[in-house]
């Protein structure tokens, strides 16, 4: 297959988004034209991720000057850790239109797709000053998304997540800039590639500490890291439920993603040496957000709890210094996405339906829609990871990581996963199982395209869950091989 195959995945959504903006105004050939996109880019995908080779190399890659006189260039690939997330990417945003299908806008459609444009380009980006191109796409659409569409205090939740970002993501530019011109200084010719970028060694110690919490406040504002987080719970609650589908089930998973690809080899003495500080970090947030998720009353609040609680775990993972936690962390990513992207969609329904979305005012809903009640009983036993689902597996392999990498914090971890289960069972509990006081809500069952949609879901939650192998097989020589080269280059340095 060619390379060019990756920039036909980027570019197509923002090519069509740009079209129907000037061709049409009909919202239903806008929409259907969207979601014929989406499906063509998920077939693509999956051809790219057959013919993928399970090494530890990028493959399909793309390398061409853009800037040529600064050394910037459009430099893309994929290798087993990226390709898994594309997978993920280009099997959740097809299935999620068909929950999303009805009541949106033109622009809802166009923002959707310019959302994938940005997330794929970031996730294929090798180049830092591409990546950095696509991560502001990405983010654009999202907030208009918000301030259009959004619910309550719209227009000070765009505001306040606005000003979060940006102002992270100005750190991350500043120490790009930083490394481009100490790599010059260094070698006497301009790069931003991401991997000439790791050949640096000319930085002082407090010029790393420096760079690297330069670009964490990018990615832990977005993933989100505790203290950073004071931005996602009034965003996820105000906010659309295709916008918080996407930043809860894919632009967060990003924020992990970055730290991976670029904040750890660049400067993998200090991933090293502060690992310790930041696995603690983790699994506070994991408790901290699990506990704040019992207090909830609102539904999408208390699911924005449990996914920075979730994401604070995988930071933890990530951070383990061994291949059992990063595998289960590239996993739970993986896991979390399809149950918690899942939920946010189906409380989306709720309130669209019932005009409700707090706990106390919901209740019996499982009487009126068994299909959907036994969908959201699987999407939220596969995010408390019950045996047999893909939660399950990932939650594992991270708890076998940290108590590798300290005893301790791995009893510690293997506690702490039962916050999770006991606010969800609450949850289902009052708001769907047992019976409302006073008049029953009306409350339809799902629709034949809905369940369509979410089908790969639940086929994807007991296939990881049973059969973990035929997926962590492409991407653990990667993660292996990757985690050797930075362990050995830490030490070096």
């Amino acid at each position: 297959m060619s390379a060019d195959i990756l920039s036909f995945i980027i570019f197509l959504p923002a090519v069509v988004a740009f079209g129907l903006m000037i061709t049409t105004k009909h919202v239903e050939t806008v929409r259907n034209i969207a979601f014929l996109t989406t499906t063509v880019i998920l077939a693509l995908v999956l051809k790219l991720y057959i013919e993928f080779e399970p090494s530890a190399g990028m493959q399909f890659v793309t390398n061409v000057p853009w800037i040529a006189s600064y050394g910037i260039n459009y430099y893309i690939g994929v290798d087993g850790f990226s390709l898994t997330i594309l997978m993920m990417i280009a099997i959740l945003i097809p299935t999620a239109y068909l929950l999303l299908w009805e009541g949106r806008t033109k622009g809802y459609w166009i923002n959707m797709l310019l959302v994938q444009a940005g997330v794929t380009g970031s996730l294929l980006a090798l180049d830092v000053i591409l990546f950095y191109f696509f991560w502001e796409v990405m983010l654009l659409p999202v907030f208009l998304m918000i301030g259009i569409y959004g619910f309550g205090d719209k227009v000070f939740t765009t505001i306040k997540v606005t000003v979060y970002t940006m102002l992270g993501s100005l750190f991350m530019f500043v120490a790009m800039l930083y490394l481009g011109v100490t790599y010059h200084a260094e070698f006497g010719s301009w790069s931003f590639q991401y991997d000439s970028l790791t050949q640096i060694t000319s930085l002082s110690y407090n010029e790393k500490i420096w760079l690297f919490l330069a670009f964490l406040s990018a990615f832990a504002i977005k993933i989100p890291i505790f203290p950073l987080h004071t931005w996602i719970m009034e965003t996820y609650k105000n906010a659309p439920t295709g916008a918080v589908f996407l930043l809860s089930s894919i632009m967060a998973k990003l924020g992990v993603y970055a730290i991976v690809r670029f904040l750890i080899p660049i400067f993998p003495e200090i991933y090293v040496e502060f690992s310790s500080w930041f696995v603690f970090i983790g699994l506070f947030g994991l408790v901290y957000f699990g506990v704040a998720a019992l207090m909830q009353d609102d539904i999408k609040r208390m699911f924005a709890y449990s996914s920075a609680s979730h994401l604070s775990f995988i930071a933890a993972g990530i951070f383990s210094l061994n291949a059992f936690g990063i595998n289960g962390a590239l996993y739970l990513i993986i896991a979390h996405a399809i149950a918690t992207g899942a939920l946010f969609l189906l409380v989306g329904i709720i309130h669209d339906e019932t005009g409700y979305k707090t706990i106390k005012d919901l209740g019996g809903l499982a009487k009126q829609s068994p299909i959907f009640t036994t969908i959201f009983a699987i999407m939220l036993f596969a995010n408390v990871g019950l045996p047999g689902t893909n939660g399950f597996v990932s939650e594992l392999l991270i708890i076998f990581g940290i108590y590798e990498f300290n005893h301790t914090l791995g009893y510690i971890s293997a506690l702490t996963v039962i916050i999770g289960a006991s606010y969800m069972l609450w949850m289902f509990q009052r708001a769907i199982l047992q019976d409302r006081e006073g008049e029953a809500l009306k409350f339809r069952d799902l629709k034949i395209k809905e369940i369509v949609g979410l089908a790969p879901w639940v086929i994807l939650v007991f296939l990881m869950g049973i059969y973990p192998d035929i997926f962590i097989d492409k991407f653990e020589p990667t993660v292996t091989h990757y985690l050797n080269d930075i362990l050995h280059i830490g030490a070096a340095k």
